[in-house]
């Protein structure tokens, strides 16, 4: 972590790029349906929780948000009003029943200005939207990247649909709003087209021309007690849908009507340039307490019921998936049928034959790279990963009739889903009638119970594996053959490395048990940052063409440190602080040593920093990651590479560089995962590099870069 002097220099040049404060809204003021933004003086068709003053009504303008007395919001002088839909549970008996929102919203308003723009406050009568309600698929857009979701209680990456298993301590939504306006327009007619998302990403960066005006970021968390229905999943899929009748979580969206004095927010903007994002700290705030902001509602217009148990959404809402296709691709005609999603593990591949990482994989490419390396088992992974073996062993069998979570769009294909962070999309050769897709008539898929040989066995004989084997095979220490392609040896049973074929992560990773992350017990007014997208979203789509097989990672994990990082900054905490644009840094060569660590001649430690995962901070992908890995070894494997940047992670994992892109430094804490081929040693941990320099790194220029990157990054 950086010193006290640096922090101290940090706070003395903050700027206003790096600054940000969270806005508790501590309660709703209604329930109902109402959006006087796309439903002026009329009923909405679905039912929204309303945040903000008491003004809010059917018809609105700047006008009735200062006709306010009160605000559910604690800032003295903000009578905005912000909302989303509602949540629901749905039953198998197909009856709703509202899920409790834990407090109210959290608004995060954030400097994020481009080189030389100045950032303007909302101007009065200002509106807009975020978000699409009709939208029920995937998407790579900004506004689409814009959307999230954050399991909280877990370790697992955000998503932007909802996440198909529990949350422990609830689910919060995210919404993040464009900041570009056109200048002119206090609103469209689609609320949207007056603004836009900046030029390089949905969360900073600068404003196109056709936008030239970059406002104050606004970004909406809302937590959900999603905990409480735990027990109550059935079918094998998430049972939660929005009051829009999404079951996806695609079609989540927010709205924001303006409300400020607009000389109190511009002083704000201009001068509330502390790095903690606390409300208390900006100078031109008064605060109310929590309970007179509890205490401030809205009597409802529509007289309905909006809560408990009911036989159908308010406002008769359907619940309607436009993304009803199938989950597999039908690919039956080349005598490959879908056998279902399964479970892969890092550690121990379900499938370790020949295997490949391609930035244009699709199910059928995979299928024929498999069919053509003689195998009859061929399975996708984290959107761009192909494996391939003869059998699935029962630990990682597809559970029949159940989809899975095999929801990661290929990176060839986006309508095809290529597995995910752990699930993996799986097909076998067939032929005749046995040629049916597991999905269609679920009856025909067996798992069989009886023991078998492992996937890297003999060649297929042109049919679909006879069983399963009872136990996954064990990783084993082969290293594969140079390019992006591992060739297990079919004739003669010999699997390929164990290693993945890019950048997936395990399908268990350890808890990082990091608070941060969020617990609806805090209620609405967080202490953490906004929390990141660190869902794939394209930003690593090279195909891995080293000399070794790319070994798969755990996605940045909540244990990363608790800050909100400047714009081009990698982040774990927040989809408000993802970054597309990761700056290159050296770190410094002044940290101690690791207890028991062996450093070859020439090599000093840095510490522990963040993976930025996509890209790599350190590129180069070793080839022996798995059981025997060890700090001097990964060291001594760079070395041989002419790399002066050496870091292992996760236990198994070795990278390399010329360099360290995108990252900072943690506490030594984070790396705290003992490494597979020495107990006595550390190699990182989920999300995070024991970093090593060769000390022969011009040691000036090191810390130069470090102190600049740090200047940039802020906190």
């Amino acid at each position: 972590m950086p010193g006290f002097t640096t922090l101290a220099w940090l706070a003395l040049t903050a700027s206003p790029a790096t600054a940000f404060w969270r806005l508790p809204c501590v309660s709703p003021i209604v329930l109902e349906r109402l959006d006087p933004i796309v439903n002026t003086d009329a009923v909405s068709s679905h039912v929204h929780t309303i945040m903000g003053g008491n003004g809010f009504a059917k018809v609105m303008d700047y006008n009735t948000t200062q006709s306010s007395t009160c605000s559910s919001c604690t800032v003295i002088g903000d009578n905005s009003n912000y909302w989303i839909p509602n949540l629901w549970y749905q039953g198998s008996d197909g009856k709703f029943t509202s899920v409790n929102q834990v407090g109210g919203a959290t608004v995060y308003y954030l400097q994020r200005g481009g080189n030389e723009e100045k950032l303007k406050a909302f101007p009065p009568g200002f509106r807009m939207l975020a978000g699409d309600t009709a939208k029920r698929t995937a998407g790579t857009d900004f506004a689409s990247q814009a959307i999230s979701y954050n399991c909280l209680g877990t370790s697992n990456p955000e998503t932007n649909a909802f996440p198909n298993y529990n949350c422990p301590s609830g689910l919060r939504a995210q919404v993040f709003f464009p900041s570009c306006w056109d200048g002119q327009n206090l609103d469209s007619a689609d609320h949207k087209s007056h603004m836009s998302y900046p030029v390089g990403a949905y969360n900073n960066g600068e404003c196109p021309s056709t936008h030239p005006v970059h406002l104050i970021s606004i970004f909406y968390e809302v937590i959900w007690d999603t905990n409480k229905f735990a027990s109550q999943w059935s079918g094998g899929k998430q049972p939660f849908v929005w009051s829009n009748g999404d079951n996806t979580g695609y079609g989540l969206h927010g709205d924001f009507i303006m409300g400020w004095d607009e000389a109190h927010l511009q002083s704000a903007v201009d001068d509330c340039t502390n790095l903690s994002g606390r409300v208390e700290d900006c100078q031109h705030f008064q605060l109310i307490p929590n309970s007179q902001a509890q205490g401030c509602t809205v009597q409802p217009v529509v007289d309905e019921v909006v809560s408990g148990t009911l036989d159908k959404l308010p406002g008769g809402e359907a619940v309607i998936n436009d993304n009803v296709g199938p989950d597999f691709t039908d690919l039956t005609s080349d005598g490959w049928s879908y056998v279902g999603c399964g479970q892969d593990n890092y550690y121990s591949r379900i499938l370790t034959g020949a295997s490949t990482s391609q930035s244009s994989m699709t199910n059928d490419q995979c299928v024929k790279f498999c069919d053509g390396k003689g195998f009859s088992i061929a399975g996708t992974e984290y959107s761009k990963e192909c494996y391939c073996g003869n059998s699935i062993p029962d630990v990682g069998a597809p559970i029949p009739g159940l989809p899975g979570n095999c929801k990661m769009p290929c990176a060839g294909d986006a309508t095809q889903m290529c597995g995910g962070a752990g699930p993996i999309t799986l097909y076998k050769k067939c032929s005749g009638t046995t040629c049916v897709n597991a999905i269609k008539t679920p009856s025909q898929v067996t798992v069989p119970s009886t023991g078998g040989s492992g996937s890297g066995s003999s060649p297929a004989s042109g049919s679909s594996p006879s069983s399963s084997s009872v136990a996954a095979s064990q990783p084993t220490q082969g290293t594969p053959s140079a390019g992006t392609t591992s060739n297990g040896n079919p004739s003669d049973g010999s699997p390929s490395s164990g290693s993945p074929a890019s950048g997936s992560s395990p399908s268990s990773n350890p808890s990082s048990g990091n608070p941060s992350s969020g617990n609806p017990s805090t209620g609405n007014a967080s202490t953490g940052n906004p929390s990141s997208g660190d869902f794939p979203s394209g930003s690593d789509d090279s195909d891995s063409d080293s000399d070794s097989s790319p070994p798969s990672s755990p996605p940045p994990s909540s244990s990363s440190p608790t800050k909100v990082p400047s714009p081009g900054s990698p982040a774990t905490t927040s989809s408000a602080a993802v970054a597309t644009i990761h700056p290159s840094v050296n770190p410094s060569l002044s940290s101690p040593l690791p207890s028991n660590a062996t450093t070859p001649s020439g090599w000093a430690y840095a510490g522990c920093y963040l993976d930025t995962v996509f890209p790599r901070s350190l590129p180069v992908w070793s080839n022996f990651n798995g059981p025997k890995m060890t700090n001097g070894a990964c060291m001594a494997f760079c070395e041989a590479k002419g790399q002066p940047y050496a870091g292992t992670e996760y236990a198994g994992q070795c990278f390399c560089g010329e360099g360290l892109v995108g990252s900072e430094s943690v506490d030594e804490s984070k790396c705290s995962t003992t490494c597979t081929g020495a107990s006595g040693e550390k190699c990182g941990g989920p999300g995070v590099l024991s970093l090593w320099v060769k000390a022969t790194a011009d040691k000036r220029a090191v810390r130069r870069h470090l102190s600049a990157h740090a200047h940039k990054r802020s906190i």
